[in-house]
């Protein structure tokens, strides 16, 4: 099954391995989707959606890696912010070994971020397939 077989190494392998594993189970990909402004007012750019293509029902999917321990986590409250104004539902994406366990902690209780190894079930079940 794709998005399955190895751990990804980088940013930009973590988005295709999202983007893959959506278009595996039928639905449609687009990448960085230009949305508006971000909190600071920098362009808001959504990593990938997923849409349905019946249903066209659509995910924002923010992907997040951190291969070691780092401040790209110190962004991370702000990333979820950022989601809450999307105009679509919105989803973080996170994987690699550098995510400290509260980041993580953090991250799952908001109830908008799922780890890679999580996301093909995840999507299963948001998009009803």
């Amino acid at each position: 099954m794709p998005g399955k077989a190895k751990a990804v190494a980088s940013g930009k392998e973590l988005e295709d391995r999202v983007e893959s594993i959506g278009k595996s189970l039928g639905l449609k990909a687009e990448r960085q989707v230009a949305v508006g402004r971000r909190i600071w007012g920098a362009r808001r750019n959504i990593d990938v959606v997923l849409k349905h293509p019946e249903t066209r029902v659509s995910l924002g999917l923010e992907c997040k890696y951190q291969g070691r321990s780092g401040s790209a986590e110190e962004k991370i409250p702000a990333t979820i912010e950022d989601i809450r104004a999307w105009p679509i539902r919105g989803l973080v994406v996170y994987a690699g070994g550098g995510f400290s366990s509260n980041i993580k902690s953090f991250l799952l209780s908001t109830g908008m971020a799922v780890e890679l190894g999580d996301l093909e079930k995840w999507l299963e079940l948001y998009f009803g397939l």
